[in-house]
């Protein structure tokens, strides 16, 4: 080491002489790190173009014992098929880019594919992800779609179709939607490792459709089912959807008198048809019974539920049912009852939808659809204590909407 010191001389006093100090120092000592006990923990997004091999390679794994056990041993090659871009994948590897353990999220299963060191070798196994919940506050502004606004939220979609059957007996969100509606939300969202792993359930909602403000809020009382309610505590649960098919336009209304465009005639459309594409799914609109559901006539594949009182509903045109959908089977509101197709005198993938009273069919846009069992009044008290907290979150959601405005 050399250590050099300098003094500039003054202009008056150009006779200052500098002299050079040379010092030879010891060699400092040196101390090898033990790299075996240190352990490094990295995570990476997936990718499209990602493989086993180069995931590894950006995890900073250089392991050829690791990269052939994976390739050779039948669950750990499984792996690959589970790399869906945005998933994560992460490891804990040594200093010298050797692998200890290597963690693949299982899509939809709440799991983990494993594999880690053991002894001289590597084992591969299938663990249970420990999910911890919390809560996300969110808001937005309809300028275009519900799905837009959601995105713009950065609010995963399965949060966005909870809103819809939420709200789906008072807004039929088809063709109700404005633009400068506004939404808030308060719901759980499930993480692993403090990143989110998926959504869980919507705890309160707020949606100002047209002006009118529509609010929910989950209610699970110590026994029996939880179900959204509206801030004075009645059933947001109508009897009915407005609505039996997700997202879609209305492509031909209820009339007297339409022309039919195979039978090239006038005739009553007795119902309304929701353009969609072929396999989306059927709702039920209410809990029923299974009077029909086969072939027939212009109607192709249908099914009729019985509903409470004098009520019944009709789906035409249907690609196929779903599971269990046979005569004399019980359905509850909002399960999927069949697929959109095109049989019978139809021209394109549609459903045909009627509401009948008494048989006849009615105009289900313009009815006045029955409401379902309120809140008791045991429960409201409850009710009430329980919504206070979730009610402040959704004024703090509105208030983060509006100062994002200004």
């Amino acid at each position: 080491m050399v250590a050099a010191f300098a003094i500039a001389p003054s202009a008056k006093d150009a006779t200052v002489k500098l002299t050079a100090v040379l010092e030879k120092l010891p060699a400092p000592s040196i101390t090898l790190l033990d790299t075996g006990s240190t352990v490094f923990l990295r995570e990476e997004r997936v990718r499209r173009s990602d493989t086993i091999a180069s995931l590894m390679h950006r995890l900073g794994i250089y392991d050829g014992e690791a990269l052939n056990f994976i390739r050779s041993d039948p669950q750990a090659r499984d792996m690959a098929r589970h790399l869906q871009p945005g998933s994560t994948v992460s490891a804990r590897a040594g200093a010298w880019g050797e692998l200890h353990s290597l963690y693949v999220e299982l899509p939809g299963k709440d799991a983990l594919l494993v594999v880690e060191r053991s002894g001289d070798g590597f084992v591969a196994h299938g663990q249970a992800l420990q999910l911890e919940s919390r809560t996300v506050v969110k808001s937005g502004e309809i300028h275009h779609s519900l799905f837009g606004a959601t995105d713009d939220a950065d609010i995963p979609d399965a949060i966005a179709m909870q809103m819809v059957a939420i709200f789906g007996s008072e807004v039929d969100f088809h063709r109700d939607l404005r633009k400068g509606d506004r939404f808030s939300l308060v719901y759980e969202a499930l993480t692993y490792r403090g990143q989110a792993v998926r959504s869980g359930r919507i705890l309160a909602a707020e949606l100002v459709n047209d002006q009118k403000v529509l609010q929910a809020y989950w209610f699970q009382p110590e026994q029996g089912e939880g179900a959204y309610h509206a801030a004075d505590g009645s059933s947001l649960r109508k009897a009915f959807l407005r609505s039996p098919i997700e997202f879609s336009r209305i492509s031909s209304g209820f009339s007297g008198a339409r022309f039919h465009p195979i039978l090239r005639t006038w005739r009553a459309h007795k119902g309304v048809d929701y353009a969609a594409r072929a396999g989306t799914g059927i709702l039920a609109v209410a809990d029923g019974v299974v009077e029909t559901a086969a072939r027939e006539r212009g109607y192709g594949n249908l099914i009729v539920l019985k509903h409470q009182g004098s009520y019944s509903t009709a789906y035409g045109h249907l690609k196929n049912f779903a599971p269990g959908i046979r005569k004399g089977a019980r359905v509850r509101q909002g399960d999927t009852i069949g697929y959109v197709g095109q049989t019978g005198l139809a021209t394109g993938p549609h459903l045909h939808y009627e509401f009948r009273v008494k048989d006849k069919p009615v105009d289900p846009l313009a009815i006045a659809l029955p409401t379902a069992v309120p809140l008791d009044k045991a429960h409201l008290a409850s009710f009430r204590a329980s919504s206070e907290k979730q009610r402040r979150q959704l004024a703090m959601a509105r208030e983060i909407s509006l100062a994002s405005a200004e």
